[in-house]
C-alpha cells in the first residue's frame, strides 16, 4: 500500500516510473495500486507454488519407506534428537521397494533423492551397533548359589553386618592386566617417585 500511494502521487500512477525512479519492482507496485483501487488485498500462495516432495504427493510410498527402513533403525544412543539411524542406503530402500512392494524405477524417486527423502524422514545412514550380551560364566549360578547360602546362614546371627555393595564395575577373570603382577611390587616398593 506504502509503494501504491507513492506511485500515485509521484509518479502519476505508472508503475514503470516507479520502477525507474525508486527500483521497485514494477510488478509489486501493479499489485499495490490494484489493492488500492479495489480495497482488497491480494494474498500470494507460496505453498501452491513449485512442485510437491514425493512423500507429500504419494503418501503410500512414505509409509512403504518406513515399512522397509523401520525394521532396521535404531534411536539416538543418548536420545538428544529424535533421530534414527539406519544401515541402509538409499540405494537398498530403492531396490527393497521394488522387490517387496512391486514399484517400479520410474515410479521410484532417483537415489539421490531418496536419500533426501530418508533424511527429511529423520532417518541418517550409519552403521548400527549391535547389543552386547551380557557374559555370563559358568561359574556364575555356582558364585549367586553360594552368596544365597552364606546369606541365609548369616542372616540369624546378630554378631554378623550384611553390607550389600554394587559396584557395575568390569571384573577381570582368568589372566590378569600385566601377568598379574603390581607395580608397586617391582622391587621399588611404592609408586614411582614416592621411593621405597
Amino acid at each position: 500500500m506504502f509503494l501504491a500511494e507513492v506511485t500515485t502521487q509521484l509518479c502519476d500512477g505508472n508503475p514503470r516510473q516507479a520502477e525507474r525512479r525508486f527500483g521497485w519492482g514494477r510488478d509489486t507496485v501493479a499489485k499495490g495500486l490494484h489493492e488500492a483501487r479495489r480495497g482488497i488485498r491480494c494474498v500470494e500462495a507460496f505453498a501452491a507454488r513449485g512442485r510437491q516432495r514425493s512423500e507429500a504427493k504419494d503418501p503410500q510410498l512414505a509409509a512403504d519407506i518406513r515399512a522397509v527402513v523401520e525394521p532396521h533403525t535404531q534411536a539416538d544412543p543418548e536420545l538428544k534428537s529424535p533421530r534414527r539411524y539406519t544401515n541402509l542406503s538409499a540405494a537398498e530402500v530403492r531396490q527393497a521397494l521394488v522387490s517387496q512392494y512391486g514399484y517400479t524405477d520410474q515410479q521410484l524417486p532417483s537415489e539421490r533423492t531418496m536419500r533426501d527423502i530418508l533424511n527429511r524422514m529423520n532417518y541418517r545412514l550409519k552403521r548400527i551397533q549391535k547389543a552386547k550380551p551380557l557374559k555370563k560364566t559358568q561359574q556364575t549360578d555356582a558364585i549367586f548359589a553360594n552368596v544365597a547360602a552364606v546369606r541365609e546362614e548369616a542372616k540369624d546371627d546378630p554378631k554378623t553386618l550384611e553390607i550389600s555393595v554394587d559396584t557395575k564395575a568390569k571384573v577381570n577373570e582368568g589372566d590378569y592386566a600385566r601377568g598379574g603382577k603390581n607395580p608397586d611390587r617391582l622391587g621399588g616398593g611404592g609408586p614411582e617417585g614416592l621411593g621405597p
